[in-house]
């Protein structure tokens, strides 16, 4: 699939950002400013790790001599930093190849500016160029920064600075996490939106899936990268655990765990495709909690990921929708129409190998080749893979993109 996947990119979108299968043309988009070859940088790891030597060899090339990071135009900094920055620096832990790491400290160093706020919260959107001027998404409420954008730089600026031996990078995302400790949290829950210019939270809403999610999965990896010496992370994940679950964590009628997503202390029942990682979250953390508590995470984790499971079972092309349901009698499945499309997101097939890994039941490797074969059945196109409009549609209407996330992500 990899293969398929990476040979039609290369055939029919080399060095844009991502295919485009049906048109087989190349899609560039306005998410990472000037850069380009987003799905080059981003398979760089899972080439090498399957073994695509002359597949990686072509990346690397392009890397090399291609990938220009002088570009002007506007980028989102959470993406540039999980897409390009995280691809470039795994690249060159695996592979010792130091034209990575030059690269890669020439990019930190353009995100920098997005810093220059009065909180040191960063904004949203960077100018790559040598204005280096960073603003707030237009959408998001009030000129506010986004919880998931920016607590989800933590693990590749630490290496920043490892790599470069220079604090700065560190220093940056140690002060997001010093403001986020000293300010009233509502029932002990983040909110998914903070003014960078004042340091309060914009609005009340709180939720595991877009706009939170990589939050939290930052902060427990982030004790495990540093080898357990990061007690902050520790201390703020299990505390952070311990509000969802007290506020957020539900049993439907027909007996599914779910996380709902919570408003001004007002539930709105309903997860999202992206909070479907919390079943691999709470299962790496598992181990590292109060020991009495182990077994408890074991169980949610296992819940949680039953429930994303439910998600894909109970539609017609076995591939589960962006966001799903508990009310007005719905039961994991999409009610709206503008819920049922499947982008080909990794997050309910990563909470599947984590749960595999950790727990060797062998019903997970079953559900996640189920995943596989429904991919291959409803995505796979003449020219790659493709998102679908609708995952309860008997006839699969295609959305013409093949996310570069699909090769970084849902294929390893």
């Amino acid at each position: 699939m990899m293969k398929f996947a990476w040979d039609n990119y290369k055939s029919f979108a080399w060095g844009k950002n991502e295919l485009r299968p049906l048109t087989r043309n190349g899609h560039i988009g306005n998410m990472f400013g000037g850069l380009r070859g987003a799905s080059i940088v981003d398979s760089l790891d899972t080439l090498y790790i399957m073994g695509l030597m002359d597949e990686y060899n072509d990346a690397k090339e392009w890397v090399e001599t291609s990938l220009d990071l002088n570009s002007n135009g506007e980028a989102s900094l959470f993406e540039v930093n999980i897409r390009y920055v995280g691809g470039l620096l795994s690249a060159y832990y695996l592979t010792g190849e130091e034209m990575f790491k030059r690269k890669v400290m020439v990019l930190g160093e353009k995100l920098l500016p997005a810093f220059n706020t009065p909180t040191g919260i960063p904004r949203g959107v960077i100018n790559l160029g040598s204005s280096g001027t960073s603003w707030s998404w237009g959408w998001a409420s009030a000129g506010s920064s986004i919880l998931a954008e920016f607590g989800t730089l933590h693990l590749e600026f630490v290496h920043l600075s490892e790599l470069s031996n220079n604090g700065i990078y560190t220093e940056k995302v140690m002060n997001i996490r010093k403001l986020l400790n000293k300010i009233e949290k509502p029932h002990g829950l983040y909110p998914n939106f903070l003014s960078p210019v004042s340091g309060n939270w914009v609005q009340h809403h709180v939720s595991i899936g877009g706009l939170g999610d990589s939050f939290y999965e930052y902060l427990i990896k982030s004790y495990l990268m540093s080898d357990k010496t990061d007690e902050e992370a520790k201390k703020m994940y299990y505390s952070a655990l311990e509000a969802i679950e007290a506020n957020l964590v539900q049993k439907s009628p027909g007996g599914l765990t779910y996380m709902a997503e919570w408003r001004g202390g007002i539930l709105d029942h309903k997860m999202g495709h992206l909070a479907c990682f919390s079943g691999g979250m709470v299962v790496i953390g598992a181990d590292d909690g109060a020991p009495e508590k182990r077994q408890h995470y074991l169980d949610l984790a296992a819940e949680i990921t039953h429930t994303c499971h439910e998600s894909y079972s109970r539609s017609a092309t076995k591939l589960g929708p962006e966001a799903f349901r508990f009310d007005g009698g719905a039961e994991a499945t999409a009610t709206r129409l503008s819920d049922r499309y499947y982008i080909l997101r990794p997050e309910v097939i990563e909470s599947y190998m984590y749960m595999w890994r950790l727990t060797h039941d062998p019903k997970y490797r079953e559900w996640g080749w189920e995943a596989v074969e429904a991919l291959e059945q409803h995505c796979r196109v003449e020219a790659g893979f493709s998102g679908i409009r609708d995952v309860y549609a008997q006839t699969v209407s295609h959305d013409n993109m093949q996310q570069s996330f699909f090769l970084s992500e849902t294929l390893k």
